[in-house]
């Protein structure tokens, strides 16, 4: 009898430490998918939120004035979900209004959400030239990661800040600003890219008055098959300051109802770099000032170039599309340019005569 309790309470012990290592195992995966809602705004709720939970939902927020939805403490291998409507109560300052910034993340929206910036609250016409304050919208600083299907709209003024970032891609962004062509706004730049390394955005939809894209410094950016309407193009710049841009790729975009189409500004008296840059692929409809544009006078109202920040290796090919009446078809001011190749320019329709200076012999076109 002895001999049998004892089998029976080993087994019993053996069933227990079992049961144990199976309700451990189990916390343990639970513990590395936990999930979060944010609803409402709270901040050491979102800091408990981005050090403990691997998936962060923010439902419906309505953020403080003044304050910036900090997201930028996000685990390694996080998800971040946007649900319903997230605005930001009006005041004037520089913002951001948000921040996110991680590694190996994912950054997403819900079928329904929107990040409403509000603008016409701020919008006054003179963006970030005087005025009111207005806030920047967003900036991601990430690594290995993915943002992708947000809807953003009316940005008080420059809308996505790329910053700093690495091995990531950027895409399905609808940024919608046409309320502003109406309500006075004025430098909504959609994505300004600054210092990133190997960064993809594409596949996004943009309404704006400003750039569509403007790459101000940095490495191996690909433009892909984006959707430009009512700003100033995709730029190049404007560049200085001993800032470098190299290895640039915009192939399969459309931009409409722009100011300028194709762009590269450099600033008047100043130092940096531009090079290995190719656009292919473009069509350009109702442009109203310039098709392609290359000026190495920016900043400065004299018309006179400099090349502190020289233009090299630059491609474009298969460019067609028209310009308005009293626009140009191509411009080019720039000193110490080398080493262009255009081939298949078909931009038509601008009749304003420009005169073009710096174009490398050999290059392929003229104004």
């Amino acid at each position: 009898m002895d001999k049998l309790n004892y089998k029976m309470g080993h087994f019993v012990a053996l069933f227990v430490l079992l049961l144990s290592a199976v309700a451990c195992h189990s916390a343990s995966q639970n513990a590395t998918a936990v999930s979060c809602t944010i609803s409402k705004y709270n901040l050491d709720h979102i800091n408990q939120a981005q050090s403990e939970c691997s998936e962060i939902t923010i439902d419906s927020l309505i953020v403080p004035y003044g304050v910036t939805l900090d997201l930028t403490k996000l685990k390694t291998g996080a998800k971040l979900i946007f649900r319903g409507t997230t605005v930001w109560q009006y005041e004037e300052w520089e913002g951001p209004l948000l921040k996110i910034k991680g590694t190996n993340v994912e950054v997403t929206g819900s079928d329904d959400h929107v990040l409403d910036g509000r603008g016409a609250l701020w919008w006054d016409g003179k963006g970030g030239n005087g005025g009111k304050v207005k806030p920047h919208f967003m900036k991601a600083t990430v690594t290995n990661s993915v943002i992708h299907k947000l809807n953003i709209k009316n940005t008080p003024v420059q809308a996505f800040s790329v910053n700093g970032c690495i091995d990531s891609v950027v895409q399905y962004i609808t940024i919608d600003n046409k309320d502003g062509d109406t309500k006075g706004g004025h430098n909504t730049d959609a994505f300004n890219v600054n210092s990133c390394n190997n960064i993809t955005i594409k596949h996004c939809t943009v309404y704006n008055q400003d750039d569509c894209m403007a790459m101000n410094s940095g490495y191996n950016t690909y433009f892909l098959d984006n959707y430009c309407s009512g700003g100033h193009g995709i730029s190049i710049g404007s560049v200085g300051n001993g800032a470098t841009v190299q290895g640039v790729l915009v192939d399969g975009c459309q931009i409409v109802d722009s100011d300028n189409g194709i762009r590269i500004k450099t600033k008047y008296g100043e130092t940096g770099s531009v090079s290995d840059v190719t656009y292919q692929n473009i069509v350009l409809k109702n442009i109203h000032r310039y098709g392609i544009t290359m000026q190495g006078d920016y900043g400065s109202s004299g018309g006179v170039p400099t090349g502190g920040v020289p233009i090299s290796h630059l491609t474009l090919k298969n460019v067609t599309g028209t310009v308005d009446k009293g626009g140009a078809n191509i411009y080019i001011l720039v000193e110490n340019a080398s080493d262009w190749h255009f081939s298949d320019i078909n931009v038509t329709g601008g009749q304003k005569k420009m005169s073009c200076k710096g174009i490398p012999a050999g290059t392929g076109v003229s104004c």
